[in-house]
């Protein structure tokens, strides 16, 4: 490893993860050589994780984040700002973990800093949902909100067993939804209870894709979706995509570089990386093919090639190309369906403003 000293900014989420098997600041720096300079920033609310990369990448040449998934969507969302892209360090604290599982970082503390300290990275996917970024899942329907709807006084109590608990709790208020889902190779026309849109082995803990199925840098992502289906075949279709049984009719899975996602009668509670994210009538999703540089061991589930540096300006471009289609749609609406876009937009735009 270079001599040099390297400036570190690192982000930590204090309440992630299990409080029994939370790592404290002073022992995670502990665990770096004398090579590294810290900027230490601890996160006191949610979305604070991408305002501190925003305000304070600046002169530094390496982003730790060490939380959960939540947290480092934020994180990702904060570097994605920056007109400089510096590798990301990942240390899991989170209670499920799900994106460090896949991309083979440890959940030891000692060797998730050894793994940063080697200096070896991969260029990874990214999402763009609307106007933000995610790193590994979008999801609606069955069992998505389970993530952000558990108290951390479960999760600290019962670890991941709370979502699970959680999520079949929540199996009463499941219901279909229609549908118009448009993708590379066609178009779906339905009403659905569950969907997600992923680059990962594993989403929630619920479900796992086989790996030889799952490139995370090959400018796809995998979708499932599941059509309405009777109550009582709820527990029976679970077990079928545990076990990678997609039937075509009633269990769908293929992939796309872009999906869009439209429910005419009800705006579609959203989760993004384990984070509420809204809801929405219209969803427009796009692959940001190897959009970041992430400290992670050799990994079969990349693709080794020379990584693509993503202008800002490419991501800015996909949104003005999504404003111009919601403008274009709200034309033949009611002009209630419109002022209610017309808000959701200008909300956007405000939030957007705000954090700049």
């Amino acid at each position: 490893m270079d001599n040099d000293i390297k400036k570190v900014l690192l982000v930590v989420n204090p309440c992630s993860g299990q409080s029994s098997k939370r790592a404290t600041v002073e022992e995670i720096i502990d665990k770096f050589s004398d090579n590294y300079k810290f900027s230490i920033h601890k996160t006191t609310c949610q979305g604070d994780a991408t305002n501190i990369v925003k305000r304070e990448l600046d002169d530094h040449d390496l982003v730790v984040c060490c939380g959960g998934d939540g947290t480092f969507n934020e994180t990702i969302n904060g570097v994605m700002n920056m007109p400089r892209r510096v590798p990301i360090g990942y240390i899991p604290a989170g209670t499920t973990n799900d994106l460090a599982t896949t991309l083979g970082i440890p959940g030891n503390l000692s060797d998730a800093v050894k793994l940063i300290e080697s200096g070896d990275t991969n260029d990874y996917d990214l999402g763009l949902f609307n106007n933000r970024c995610f790193c590994y899942v979008a999801s609606f329907g069955a069992f998505s909100s389970a993530s952000y709807t558990t108290s951390q006084r479960l999760k600290n109590i019962f670890g991941h067993k709370a979502y699970v608990v959680k999520g079949f709790l929540e199996t009463k208020d499941i219901h279909p939804t229609r549908m118009r889902i448009e993708h590379d190779n066609g178009v779906l026309e339905d009403e659905f209870v569950f969907g997600t849109i992923s680059n990962s082995t594993s989403v929630g803990g619920f479900f796992k894709f086989r790996k030889e199925d799952i490139k995370l840098n090959d400018g796809y992502f995998e979708v499932l979706l599941v059509r309405s289906i009777p109550f009582i075949k709820y527990i029976p279709a679970i077990r079928k995509v545990q076990k990678q049984q997609y039937d075509g009719k009633e269990i769908i899975f293929f992939r796309t570089k872009n999906i869009k996602i439209y429910a005419p009668d009800e705006n579609v509670k959203w989760t993004v990386d384990g984070e509420f994210a809204g809801a929405h009538h219209h969803v427009n999703i796009h692959v940001l093919e190897k959009a970041i540089d992430i400290c992670s061991p050799e990994n079969p589930l990349f693709i080794k090639h020379e990584p693509k540096i993503l202008d800002p300006v490419e991501i800015s471009e996909y949104k003005a190309v999504e404003k111009k289609q919601r403008i274009r749609k709200r034309k033949g609406k009611s002009s209630a369906e419109a002022a209610a876009e017309e808000n959701e937009t200008s909300l956007q735009t405000e939030s957007e403003s705000t954090e700049s």
